[in-house]
């Protein structure tokens, strides 16, 4: 806590700072207010209402919560480096109420259906096989976001707009940019079937390997679509190629791979508990088409990964990858994977650190737990990487 305790500006915030990550980190079921009190006072041995000073801590201080994350942020950099894996994700939160900051009925990723919940747009950073969060942004539905009276009861800035996750997306990685974060951005097909996104992305300079539907229109990026025509001095000058003008037809990602299936080759990505971790994968270098059919011409080439999973019939997943044009199919799946690491990571937060656990109602409070939570990991994963070097330390000393 050190590291980042000058942003909780006072002497006495950092004191409870320290207790509320330290409960945290010490065993129990539930990481709400009431019992992270309980564990941590008898940790002390000491008197007091510790529920009623965490609760003041958490809901009524007037500690910045973005100023802590960029304190987070910067002792990541220091530890961890700045050069790996962005990883962009989106992860629920179940209630049971309807007065919690971005609650709605919606559709959740963590419980594979709508349900009640908030849901938060979270930025990871990944280098090596370790990854940290750093980031996050709560998705507040349409049904909150023109509501000024359910707004303003949550305590929400008056000058938050309605945001698409795509819209946040882009926002956690301007602001891990100012960190100097850097590398290849890594997401599901939430974020990749996002037309906007993925420009977005390339025209400030990231590569990416991003999910996509299976309905995404692709065309060989060697495919000659003809000349542009010649201009005939009236109208507006012809831009693109007349077989494009014609609405010449695309296959569908699923279209393209089942016509391809003699490219598959099995492919080891991974370590899970059973074993290593393979499937089959094929790549080729495209151009996206969606707009082909309405006279669009296709957008610059990439790499269309499919992923043939050993219990499916045929190829069900598919990603678009902005690797160069000699990359291997190894390293482009060894890429693509890499978003397998918050897998672990949203687990071990909540089920161990209690990123979900939050009972509070109010916009500053679920930040301040989230990112309390966020540094209580970092602080988890710093202690792992000492332990990994010391290992292999008092190995070479041993030969």
């Amino acid at each position: 806590m050190h590291s980042v305790g000058g942003d909780f500006q006072r002497k006495g915030r950092i004191v409870w700072a320290e207790r509320y990550v330290r409960g945290l980190l010490l065993t129990g079921e539930r990481k709400s207010i009431e019992p992270l009190a309980q564990r941590i006072q008898k940790v002390d041995c000491a008197k007091g209402d510790y529920a009623q000073s965490l609760q003041q801590f958490i809901a009524q201080s007037t500690w910045d919560f973005r100023r802590v994350r960029k304190g987070l942020a910067m002792q990541v950099a220091s530890t961890f480096g700045t050069k790996g894996y962005l990883i962009v994700d989106d992860t629920g939160f179940p209630k049971w109420g309807n007065h919690s900051v971005g609650v709605a009925r919606q559709y959740t990723g963590t419980l594979g259906k709508v349900d009640n919940c908030q849901v938060a747009t979270t930025l990871q950073f990944a280098h090596e096989d370790v990854v940290i969060a750093l980031d996050a942004e709560l998705y507040m539905p349409k049904s909150w976001a023109e509501d000024p009276e359910r707004l303003a009861s949550a305590g929400v800035p008056e000058d938050l707009e309605f945001r698409t996750k795509t819209e946040l997306a882009v926002e956690l990685i301007e602001r891990a940019q100012t960190f100097g974060f850097s590398g290849v951005v890594l997401a599901d097909a939430g974020y990749g079937d996002a037309t906007e996104f993925r420009g977005w992305l390339s025209e400030n300079g990231f590569q990416y390997g991003v999910g996509i539907s299976n309905s995404v229109k692709v065309v060989d990026a060697d495919r000659d679509l003809g000349p542009v025509p010649k201009y005939k001095g009236t109208g507006r000058p012809p831009s693109r190629p007349r077989k494009v003008r014609r609405g010449k037809k695309s296959d569908s990602a699923k279209q393209w791979a089942e016509k391809r299936l003699d490219d598959f080759r099995k492919v080891t990505w991974g370590k899970g508990s059973k074993g290593q971790l393979s499937d089959r994968f094929a790549a080729w270098r495209v151009r996206p088409a969606h707009r082909l059919s309405a006279g669009k011409e296709p957008l610059d080439a990439l790499w269309l990964v499919a992923e043939w999973r050993k219990n499916d019939d045929l190829p069900e997943k598919f990603y678009f990858a902005t690797l160069g044009p000699t990359t291997s199919l190894r390293k482009l799946v060894a890429t693509i994977k890499k978003r397998w690491l918050i897998e672990h990571s949203y687990k071990e937060m909540k089920d161990e650190l209690g990123l979900d656990h939050f009972e509070g109602r109010t916009w500053n409070g679920w930040n301040r737990h989230v990112t309390l939570v966020f540094v209580a990991y970092a602080f988890l994963q710093s202690r792992r990487l000492l332990e990994k070097k010391m290992d292999k330390s008092h190995q070479h000393f041993l030969q």
